[in-house]
């Protein structure tokens, strides 16, 4: 396969302290099995109330990383 080829998957992050935060948990928690990750696109944002407060922020991300052809490397 041609490295120019973008594989993308769609994957949820959660964190206790903000949409930012969750979507870099997503990248870390994704970057120890999906490797040379080259971009992020924040599809949504949610959370889960408590109380009237926001107690989790959840960000649902979809990640790009080329499709390496293992023939080749």
């Amino acid at each position: 396969m041609d490295t120019n080829t973008i594989k993308i998957v769609k994957i949820m992050g959660e964190s206790n302290k903000s949409w930012e935060d969750a979507a870099n948990n997503t990248v870390k928690q994704a970057s120890k099995t999906i490797k040379q990750i080259t971009g992020i696109k924040v599809l949504d944002m949610s959370g889960n109330i408590e109380n009237g407060e926001i107690v989790e922020y959840k960000a649902t991300v979809e990640i790009a990383f080329p499709v390496i052809d293992k023939n080749n490397n």
